[in-house]
């Protein structure tokens, strides 16, 4: 499956205002995307639009879920949940990451405020988090091409890593391939034989090895428990809940933020979480290994879109580039614009962005069905050795983006997107 290619850098902490930074744990971590604008252009199948901003954006790592640092005023097992952090950021190339005594998940100090990286994402979750995998260093594409994701490349990313190391659970939502959900299955099943003491299988309870005893939500926090049958039990005991007999009713009260859609691979139907759980007294287990099922998002509220906002998507594209004429090329390259409506199309407010971050301004008018050609500047320029460009419209929204690879660039060539 294609993934879009998002270049970046990480953040593990705000120097203007620290106490105020990222909360990094085990499968979530800030990520500040060389060209924002293409994150408007992924896929949200819950209908809930990307939460960025100039800071960054959440990226909730794909396929597997880390024991909770911090969940409401909760946590879990903290030995497990550090060790997943921790590896993470280490994963990522943080070093020398140092907490505030008063804010455990907030970070005081650091090597490195921001390392640069990348993510393959596919999507934007019901929280409006990336759901990616997440690489350090930099990738050789550019920036929002559409990468083939397999086996051999997930296992490169720091999702996988966690997984083959027993630091985290596997999630495997609608959103992952079938094919590498069955890869991460085998590397979960594999991680979970070796039982390695650095990881959590040897502490895991309430699985189908064994239910566990929770009498209140002080036992809960010391437990070892798939985070997402964790982050149901913290509710339904705060709201004073002293046993687990209402805990099926409970669930099947709200289908949407308690009793999740699943699909059964072992039996091919479809489920739901109580189909999964069996509670009573206070006793609670996991029926099911959580790499036998497969988790539906939550779905879009009725009229709301799941495919990018489409603010004049397709009424202004870019059809054409020339990145290396004959000669200089700055102050030489030109991107050239079709106007695909009858009407004709005021550019004041326009932007052209490259991978760089670079962005360009645009001025002027385009008739209907012309087409117009815009110089570059210095602000963006066009690598020879493969770039993409981003069209954005005076709101900010993604209109058109593009991309070309090394071997498209031809000394005085122009090269034409087909549509």
């Amino acid at each position: 499956m294609g993934y879009t290619l998002l270049r970046g850098e990480f953040v593990i902490r705000y120097p203007d205002l620290p106490r105020q930074g990222p909360e990094p744990d085990g499968d979530t971590v800030k990520f500040r995307p060389d060209s924002p604008t293409l994150v408007e252009g992924l896929s949200r199948p819950s209908g809930t639009p990307p939460g960025i901003n100039a800071r960054g954006i959440s990226v909730r790592l794909e396929a597997i879920d880390a024991l909770e640092t911090h969940f409401g005023e909760t946590h879990q097992e903290l030995a497990g949940a550090n060790a997943a952090r921790d590896e993470l950021l280490r994963l990522l190339g943080f070093t020398n990451v140092v907490y505030f005594p008063d804010l455990p998940n907030k970070v005081q100090s650091a090597d490195q405020d921001t390392v640069r990286g990348h993510v393959l994402s596919n999507g934007i979750d019901a929280n409006g988090r990336l759901i990616a995998f997440a690489f350090a260093g930099e990738h050789p594409g550019p920036d929002g091409s559409v990468i083939f994701l397999d086996e051999a490349l997930t296992d490169t990313s720091a999702n996988a890593a966690l997984l083959a190391a027993g630091l985290a659970y596997p999630a495997f939502y609608a959103t992952l391939p079938a094919v590498l959900r069955d890869h991460l299955a085998a590397v979960s099943r594999a991680a979970r034989a070796a039982a390695a003491p650095t990881g959590l299988w040897p502490r895991s309870v309430a699985d189908p090895d064994g239910a566990a005893t929770v009498a209140d939500l002080d036992a809960l926090q010391a437990l070892v428990v798939w985070p997402k049958l964790f982050r149901r039990i913290v509710p339904y005991l705060a709201a004073g809940n002293t046993g687990f007999d209402g805990f099926d009713a409970w669930l099947r009260a709200d289908p949407v933020h308690r009793d999740d859609e699943l699909f059964l691979l072992d039996r091919l139907e479809r489920g739901n979480i109580h189909d999964v759980v069996r509670a009573s007294g206070q006793r609670i287990q996991l029926t099911v290994w959580p790499e036998d099922f497969v988790i539906s998002p939550d779905p879009a509220l009725p009229g709301t879109p799941t495919t990018p906002k489409p603010a004049a998507v397709g009424d202004l594209l870019i059809v054409a580039a020339l990145p290396d004429p004959l000669g200089a090329d700055r102050g030489h390259e030109t991107v050239t614009l079709l106007n695909t409506t009858a009407r004709e199309i005021t550019l004041t407010g326009w932007n052209l962005a490259d991978t760089g971050g670079g962005r360009q301004g645009l001025g002027g008018v385009v008739a209907g069905g012309a087409v117009t050609q815009i110089t570059l500047g210095s602000a963006v320029q066009l690598g020879n050795t493969g770039d993409a460009l981003t069209l954005t419209d005076p709101s900010g929204a993604l209109v058109d983006q593009v991309s070309y690879k090394q071997d498209q660039v031809k000394a005085g060539r122009t090269i034409c997107f087909g549509r």
